[in-house]
């Protein structure tokens, strides 16, 4: 095809392009490459080329004279050895790439010797951001997700330690790490830089540092703090794991790493010791905070932040470095043409028999997001040795999105849940059900819907029912589950559900089509759900039923109130759900019991049958906030299911418990000219649906 052969002739001069870039030589001394803004300047006595350095070096009176055409001796006067001293002293002080550089070095990885720092491509482009909020005098407020292994924290350190070296005397930093054993770390790195520091960029106003004053001494009793007494600053490291040695203290500086691995405890929440740690530093320009960590899972505080960043909502601005632009992720190809012949070709292929072997889609959306050849030659290479997906997501993440996907204990599949999220929609009416009376048989009658924006009631739907309320021309149509939460804002919300079944005429999937959720006193919560149904033409109305020695212990709720709600409303709503009673309890006359009961049987039965149904796509959901309680919905080490520290999984029960009536235990919908009991129950021994 004459599209694909034009397209492999793109792919292959754009790539030569992309490796080009790579391959540039970057030089912080001549400035090519360097982040922040620059401009080009021809000094003879530093060098035969061009220096690019920063624009703000402009208004110094020593570079006005350069800029006008003075030889160097006279913009610094003295001898040309002092000059060139001089000019280093003062390009430090604008320009972070170089005195990194110049005046800091760091262990080799691979060896026991030291190298200058060097910066290499993402930790430019992390400083390239902390360069353009320090150059627009705002305060610098980043929240960084990382791959692995490419400096992100080393680059942060190593910028605050130049603001308190060469912008800002009397600065202190604060960093909080993970776990204990990182703050030596960070106290060791603090250490090496300063026991190489140039001491003549100490020596300032004209006093020199003398031959045995120390650099830096420890501050206080404390060896995780050193203080600089030349610039007046301190630097002192700290841990999630001890959060009240991250408390108080006058710091202008903090760095938070590793932020999504906090683990969250009873009084040190992740977002209590970010507080702490950060709510001294003013809103003043150079000042820093900056929070990074690799992504693990979504839910997470660190995810709630990063999100935040990205719709704008937050100070800090969001930056992300995908594994293509680390350059050891790298692998030479040996015949290009072959290559870009294959992902043009295979561009729209999704699907793929091998877990090992990624899509022709998402190798077209590498090679689209900016990758080289050699880069997805890597990638492939290295998903070739792995058949976890989702760890090469959340490991090698080629966008923030990818970046938080949970690699570990996740029940659904995460790419199958945001699916569902194409056919979520705002409500198209906003508002409260009302009846007659507030309870009682009244409740249930002369019921309007009053439209209010800030209704708690959500509807996608309105009910399809004849004048005398019943589903139009339809049997058991409409499906009605209440997950009971508590009373207070800060128990779990409660929720009532409604599913429409119409589709399953011909072949289709059940959908939700309206949604109520919040927080009021049971005996009102009983009576709106028999509103709500009796709405829906007398929907089956299931309410969960969960005792005080089987619910989830995670869950914050006022007990088991079912057996209350179903006594409030029995006499006056009937189409409730009962369980199936086994012969031997007919025989015997037991009653029947209403209500799902939940519990260690029954939860992961439901649980599986909305895993199945999320990853075959066999319901369709409105509201976008119940697909992120899949994304933050776990199995526990014991085995258990259950929402992240922090979050919620009220709408998801409801879907779970509704989706296996509505698809497992219900009869299909039927034209009502096929006349059955009504509501019956699938399997059922005997009508469910009677009177308490």
């Amino acid at each position: 095809m004459q599209t694909d052969e034009i397209l492999i002739e793109q792919v292959m001069e754009e790539d030569e392009r992309r490796r080009a870039a790579l391959q540039t030589p970057y030089d912080p001394v001549a400035g090519d490459m360097s982040p922040g803004t620059r401009f080009c300047i021809h000094i003879p006595e530093l060098s035969p080329s061009r220096l690019h350095i920063p624009v703000a070096m402009q208004e110094t009176p020593e570079v006005k004279a350069l800029m006008a055409g003075r030889p160097l001796t006279e913009a610094f006067p003295g001898s040309v050895e002092n000059a060139r001293r001089r000019w280093m002293e003062l390009r430090c002080r604008y320009d972070f790439p170089f005195w990194a550089y110049k005046c800091i070095k760091i262990k080799h990885k691979q060896g026991e010797f030291d190298l200058p720092f060097l910066l290499n491509g993402p930790q430019r482009k992390l400083i390239g951001v902390f360069e353009k909020m320090r150059e627009a005098g705002d305060p610098i407020r980043i929240i960084l997700v990382k791959a692995r292994q490419w400096g992100g924290s080393t680059a942060t350190q190593i910028y605050m330690l130049w603001i308190q070296l060469m912008r800002r005397a009397g600065f202190n930093s604060l960093i909080i790490g993970h776990q204990n054993a990182g703050t030596d770390e960070v106290i060791t790195m603090a250490k090496k830089a300063l026991d190489q520091y140039p001491r003549h960029l100490l020596a300032r106003d004209g006093e020199p540092m003398a031959e045995k004053e120390k650099v830096y001494v420890t501050a206080g009793l404390s060896r995780s703090a050193i203080s600089v007494p030349r610039r007046n600053f301190r630097i002192k490291a700290g841990s999630a794991e001890r959060p009240d040695a991250c408390r108080g203290g006058d710091y202008a500086l903090v760095h938070l790493t590793e932020v999504g691995l906090w683990k969250a405890t009873q009084g040190k929440r992740p977002e209590d010791i970010m507080r702490a740690a950060t709510s001294g530093v003013l809103l003043a320009p150079e000042t820093m905070i900056v929070m990074e960590s690799t992504a693990n899972g979504v839910g997470t505080f660190f995810h709630k932040e990063y999100l935040a960043a990205k719709r704008g909502t937050s100070l800090y601005r969001p930056v992300f470095v995908a594994w293509y632009e680390i350059d050891k992720y790298s692998a030479p190809v040996a015949d290009r043409r072959a290559m870009a012949e294959r992902i043009v070709r295979n561009r729209h292929s999704a699907f793929s028999d091998d877990s090992r072997i990624a899509t022709g889609q998402y190798i077209w959306s590498l090679w689209e997001a900016g990758a080289t050849l050699d880069a997805i030659h890597w990638y492939e290479q290295s998903r070739a040795g792995c058949d976890d997906t989702d760890f090469m997501a959340s490991e090698y993440p080629s966008n923030d999105d990818e970046a938080f996907v949970n690699s570990g204990a996740h029940v659904f599949n995460r790419r199958k849940a945001l699916k569902l999220k194409e056919r979520c929609l705002p409500p198209r009416y906003s508002g409260e059900l009302e009846g007659r009376a507030d309870s009682g048989e009244e409740a249930l009658e002369g019921i309007s819907f009053e439209e209010d924006p800030n209704g708690r009631l959500k509807v996608w739907d309105m009910p399809s029912v004849t004048s005398d309320g019943r589903p139009e021309g339809i049997h058991d149509r409409y499906l009605v589950v209440v997950d009971v939460g508590g009373r207070s804002v800060k128990a779990d919300w409660s929720v009532i559900a409604v599913f429409d079944r119409i589709r399953m005429l011909h072949g289709g999937v059940p959908a939700v089509v309206a949604q109520w959720r919040g927080h009021c006193d049971m005996d009102q919560l009983a009576w709106l759900s028999a509103r709500i149904a009796r709405w829906y033409g007398d929907a089956l109305l299931v309410i969960e039923s969960n005792t005080l020695e089987t619910r989830d212990p995670d869950r914050y709720v006022d007990g088991d109130q079912s057996a209350f709600i179903l006594n409030q409303i029995r006499d006056s709503y009937r189409n409730l759900y009962a369980r199936r009673q086994s012969p031997e309890d007919i025989i015997l006359g037991k009653p029947r019991k209403y209500g799902f009961h939940t519990n260690v049987s029954t939860k992961p039965m439901v649980i599986s049958t909305l895993v199945r149904v999320v990853r075959e796509g066999l319901y369709i959901e409105r509201d976008e906030a119940c697909v992120d309680e899949f994304l933050t919905y776990e199995r526990r080490a014991n085995g258990s299911f259950g929402a992240i520290t922090g979050k919620h999984d009220d709408m998801l029960m409801t879907r779970a418990i509704g989706l296996h009536i509505c698809l497992n235990e219900m009869t299909d919908p039927r034209p009502t000219d096929a006349l059955r009991p009504r509501a019956q129950l699938r399997g059922a021994i005997q009508p469910n649906l009677f009177g308490l």
